[in-house]
């Protein structure tokens, strides 16, 4: 194989750490940003899946491996297989730790035994852990104390350290629809816009849809359109600003009239619009019943 075709095989990075630290939020934060994420994989098996993303070359571009102690006695060869990787291509070694009390906590709070702890304490077990990873801990790129940490502030935190540049943290959904056919049950926020006048009653209009121009002119000339747009956009804002502080990824914004085919459509792309210029936040319409009439 190639130099080449190594340095097109993308990113892989490995996430270890102690039982209890928060691998699993990682993990699931990292999938979230779009990391293929291969859970408690033997260090034996991290050569064939570099193998496998340098054959997928571009198919595999971001691949993260959660490597821990449930490997039992295979985990002791992981210092070994690092190095091994490392003279092959760039690996970055995510660490995760916490302070003892806070794992003891941890482990009481969901009445798990440490993997390690046999027929001792969990205490015990973590005392094992940490002689076990330490010369893993010290080859870390990355190393995160999650002991003050919960699992949204975590998320967030590996969020910030691997996206992409200029990726979004969140995607919202503004989704059109008719009332008369029921409420979006995915919906987060909702926006009634039957206050506005039904394009359906004027003759020249009512065959045409949202997305027509002569539509669109007549709902955003009426008295309030323009305002309501501009004030909801404006409220929204730090709502998609918390949202991404929360870690939340995705959330739905409706917009409703009668049918679902004039007002709703138009004033779902001018809301969207307006979304798209808040920092971190990707925006996407949808038109729930727009044709059903």
């Amino acid at each position: 194989m190639t130099d080449a075709t190594r340095r097109d095989a993308g990113e892989m990075l490995i996430v270890t750490g102690m039982s209890g630290a928060g691998r699993s939020t990682a993990a699931n934060a990292l999938e979230d940003l779009g990391w293929y994420v291969v859970d408690n994989l033997p260090p034996q098996m991290l050569k064939p899946l570099l193998d496998l993303t340098e054959l997928a070359a571009g198919s595999l571009p971001r691949v993260a491996v959660v490597v821990d102690v449930r490997g039992g006695e295979l985990f002791s060869d992981l210092p070994e297989a690092l190095q091994a990787l490392r003279e092959r291509r760039q690996i970055r070694l995510i660490f995760l730790d916490a302070s003892d009390p806070v794992l003891v906590r941890r482990f009481e709070a969901v009445r798990r035994p440490h993997p390690l702890q046999g027929d001792g304490t969990i205490l015990d077990g973590i005392t094992l852990e940490r002689e076990r990873l330490a010369a893993v801990r010290e080859s870390a790129d990355v190393i995160i104390d999650t002991s003050s940490y919960n699992i949204h502030q975590l998320a967030t935190q590996v969020t910030d350290l691997f996206r992409e540049e200029g990726a979004a943290r969140h995607t919202v959904t503004v989704l059109s629809f008719g009332f008369k056919y029921g409420l979006p049950p995915d919906a987060d926020l909702v926006a009634d816009i039957r206050f506005l006048p039904n394009p359906f009653w004027n003759d020249a209009l009512r065959a045409l849809t949202g997305e027509d121009g002569e539509v669109r002119e007549f709902v955003l000339a009426q008295d309030g359109a323009r305002e309501f747009l501009d004030a909801y956009a404006a409220a929204l804002r730090p709502v998609m600003e918390g949202y991404q502080r929360e870690n939340k990824r995705h959330s739905v914004v409706a917009v409703g009239c009668t049918g679902g085919k004039h007002r709703s459509v138009v004033m779902a792309r001018e809301l969207a619009e307006r979304l798209g210029t808040v920092p971190g936040v990707a925006v996407r319409v949808k038109d729930r019943d727009l044709g059903r009439e």
